[in-house]
């Protein structure tokens, strides 16, 4: 009894975390749309407090040089890290970068929009922690899950660290791009565990070859698709930071041939898609876990578009910016869910979940 309670409890943690991990990835597009990176200077704390201020009055006078003199100095750190790994005229660009001699200046609005991250974050670590704890439940029966957990937790560790350096460095365009791929790791990992504790190890092909081929097909395409719009994103930024913040209405257009590739694999995802719900359609019944989860799927799609019209027409408002990242995330997790599920027996406990 003591066995299955504890199995009981990792798989609702995971659930938990999960949501979580959404929720962060949601509440890190808001933090990129509405540049609420630097509402923090320093890290772990907010100002030098656990509690952020809420008012400029509430901190000294030199606040400003202060905490420019710090970003200078893990910049540094961060540049002589790149030259060990053969990145110098990287490095060279983050110690020639003036703009990061720029101060910031108080922003009670984006300093709580940053610290509600961190704390969604924190308490999202916090959890992945758990997991790990309770994976040893299945050490005698699923090693992997042990590993991945704890294999989670220190990801989570080093993807915190590379968005503090995202920011610092003002956005180096490779490190946004591995960022976003580090936290669909982070989150199909934890999909992964959740999946071997409901199935409890009884895999079984439960589709014909072609439909877990396409479906496999399908993901990485989307993956594909979800870089590109990182790196539109990374043009965008660009070209705001070249106009200074005017023209806005002009920025998508100005960001090059990558928003026409981004657009283009979006009709190829959205095609591909509706070939592998047909198929899907005709291997399972409609109560199936797989229909439903082609059905999300779907749903996100169909969402995705539409902000992207209002990206692309209504000057990138900022609710559309992170709506479009958490639809992109929840679209690529229900398709790794599907994947998984494709691999399963109907007959075994936990089917259908």
């Amino acid at each position: 009894m003591g066995i299955k309670a504890s199995g009981n409890t990792f798989i609702k943690i995971n659930l938990i975390t999960i949501i979580l991990l959404f929720v962060l990835i949601l509440a890190g597009g808001v933090v990129r749309s509405t540049g609420s990176g630097m509402g923090c200077p320093d890290w772990p704390k907010c100002f030098g407090r656990y509690i952020p201020p809420t008012s400029i009055s509430e901190l000294p006078a030199n606040y400003k040089q202060a905490y420019v003199d710090k970003r200078l100095a893990k910049n540094q750190r961060f540049a002589k890290m790149l030259d060990v790994f053969g990145y110098s005229q990287l490095a060279m660009r983050i110690r020639n970068d003036k703009s990061i001699l720029i101060p910031e200046d108080f922003n009670t609005a984006r300093t709580w929009t940053e610290y509600i991250n961190r704390l969604i974050g924190a308490i999202s670590g916090v959890f992945l922690l758990l997991c790990a704890v309770y994976s040893f439940k299945y050490r005698r029966t699923q090693k992997l899950i042990i590993f991945l957990s704890i294999f989670n937790v220190f990801l989570v560790g080093f993807q915190g660290w590379l968005g503090s350096i995202v920011v610092s460095t003002n956005l180096v365009a490779w490190i946004v791009t591995v960022h976003m791929l580090l936290a669909l790791a982070i989150l199909a990992i934890s999909i992964s565990t959740y999946h071997m504790a409901k199935v409890q190890g009884r895999y079984k092909v439960t589709v014909k070859p072609l439909v877990a081929v396409l479906t496999l097909i399908v993901l990485a395409i989307s993956i594909l698709q979800i870089t590109f719009g990182t790196e539109v994103r990374e043009k965008v930024d660009a070209v705001a930071t070249h106009l200074e913040g005017s023209y806005r209405d002009s920025w998508v257009a100005k960001a090059g041939d990558i928003f026409t590739q981004h657009r283009d694999v979006a009709v190829i995802v959205l095609i591909l898609n509706v070939v592998l719900y047909a198929l899907i359609r005709r291997s399972f019944n409609r109560h199936a876990i797989q229909q439903q989860l082609m059905s999300f799927t779907f749903l996100m799609i169909m969402l995705q578009i539409i902000t992207g019209i209002f990206l692309s027409y209504f000057a990138l408002p900022p609710f559309a910016q992170a709506t479009h990242i958490v639809l992109a995330s929840l679209m690529f997790g229900s398709q790794f869910y599907l994947l998984l599920n494709l691999f399963r027996s109907e007959n075994v406990q936990g089917a259908g979940q």
